[in-house]
């Protein structure tokens, strides 16, 4: 939920000409890995569980690449940029040692 927060942070210092562009993909990318995560967990089988993670690690991906894409083509300055990706690398961690966690007590 924190990465939701920066993103939407991050993304009111874009140009509005990206509104309907990388705004609006990095909005619905930083959504949707909460999102994932909460309708897996929700599941009655592990293996939906572990589908929902692997789904939200896929859109912290997509955020990941708008966030270097929106630095590269000069939308964001990388300083404003850095929080945020910064937060997405730990995301991530985070995310790995959940689907291990999961995925070990689903083998046993």
């Amino acid at each position: 939920m924190e990465l939701v927060a920066a993103v939407y942070l991050m993304t009111d210092l874009m140009p509005e000409s990206e509104r309907f562009g990388l705004i609006s993909q990095m909005q619905r990318a930083a959504v949707s890995v909460p999102s994932n995560i909460a309708e897996g967990y929700s599941r009655s089988h592990t293996g939906d569980y572990l589908l929902h993670l692997s789904h939200a690690r896929g859109s912290l991906s997509e955020l990941e690449t708008q966030v270097t894409v929106s630095v590269r083509v000069k939308r964001l300055s990388r300083e404003h940029a850095t929080d945020t990706w910064d937060l997405c690398q730990e995301v991530g961690r985070m995310l790995t040692g959940l689907i291990k966690s999961v995925s070990d007590s689903y083998k046993n």
